[in-house]
């Protein structure tokens, strides 16, 4: 019984998700277009909403080109171990207090370690293409993800300090008892990690790797069809991820009056979505040297702050 409500569960979820990605790319969209005056998707369906389904179907029966050159098989392999890892961190997101996949003592633990081996698809991805621009793309986007890895990680600690737990379920429970969301104890873990899961993400201003002034298009750039989209769904299913892991740390998960808590957890990951698409819609990219001296100089140092002032704050309240 647990295998079979293992599988129905991950079945159901990609299911969803897979739906959850099409229209989230329409959303982006339909946001960009109305911030900078521009009318956006609006010719396949009712307002637009069929445009990304045309979108996603084009690319998967565009031609799969794997040039003559390259490393076959890491070349071929390299999309699904960058796309896998965003999936399964899912398993141990409650959505709400009775729908959750695996309800781990350690997982957030499970959750950093398990997206850290995306960096392997990105970095094989680059490196099979025997391109100069797929390679600079790759070392761009290890050396970015392990970067902002570090502070995000920091900044999720003083969210377990107060919560006096890795399991993502007590965190949500232990801003019930509290009786407060931790987005206002720890606002300076918060800030810090929505910048770090920007840049962890290569989105905007932070999307370096991609850089198609100066990179062709990255790591990904001798990619074509259905590879190339297993890369592009791992970006936004990790969007997803991380707004739901920000959604449980920070404001309560499903906690909310009135409406059923399912319903208040996606409320809140959409806000935080669209926080990174008006950011997108705004701010230019920024120089690749100006990205890691942030990330060292500025948010880690702020990270370690707020994980001292917290754990000083924990222990006088006793």
């Amino acid at each position: 019984m647990d295998l079979l409500f293992m599988v129905t569960y991950a079945v159901i979820i990609l299911g969803m998700l897979l739906g959850a990605v099409t229209f989230a790319i329409l959303f982006e969209r339909k946001v960009i277009g109305y911030m900078q005056v521009r009318i956006g998707p609006n010719r396949h369906g009712p307002w637009g909403l069929l445009q990304t389904v045309a979108d996603v179907m084009k690319l998967l029966m565009k031609e799969d080109i794997i040039p003559s050159q390259v490393d076959r098989k890491v070349f071929m392999i390299a999309p699904i171990i960058a796309f896998a890892p965003s999936y399964m961190i899912l398993a141990t997101i409650p959505w709400s207090h009775n729908i959750l996949g695996a309800n781990l003592n350690i997982g957030v633990l499970y959750f950093v370690g398990i997206s850290s081996i995306t960096t392997i698809g990105v970095l094989m991805g680059g490196w099979s293409s025997n391109n100069k621009y797929s390679l600079m793309g790759a070392l761009r986007g290890v050396a970015q993800m392990i970067s902002y890895e570090i502070p995000l990680v920091l900044a999720i600690i003083g969210v377990v300090i107060l919560a006096g737990s890795l399991n993502l379920n007590d965190i949500v429970l232990a801003q019930q008892n509290m009786g407060i969301w931790f987005i206002i104890p720890q606002f300076l873990g918060f800030v810090i990690y929505m910048i770090a899961a920007i840049a962890e993400l290569n989105r905007s201003p932070f999307d370096l790797p991609e850089a198609e002034s100066e990179l062709v298009s990255g790591y990904h750039t001798e990619y074509s069809g259905f590879r190339m989209a297993f890369f592009f769904l791992a970006e936004y299913v990790y969007a997803i991820a991380i707004s739901a892991l920000a959604t449980v740390l920070f404001l309560g998960g499903w906690l909310g009056p009135i409406l059923p808590g399912i319903v208040w957890f996606l409320l809140k990951m959409c806000l935080f979505m669209f926080i990174w698409f008006w950011l997108r819609a705004t701010m230019p990219r920024v120089r690749v040297d100006q990205l890691m001296s942030f990330g060292w100089k500025v948010l880690i140092p702020l990270a370690l702050l707020n994980i001292v002032i917290t754990a000083v704050i924990k222990v006088w309240m006793g």
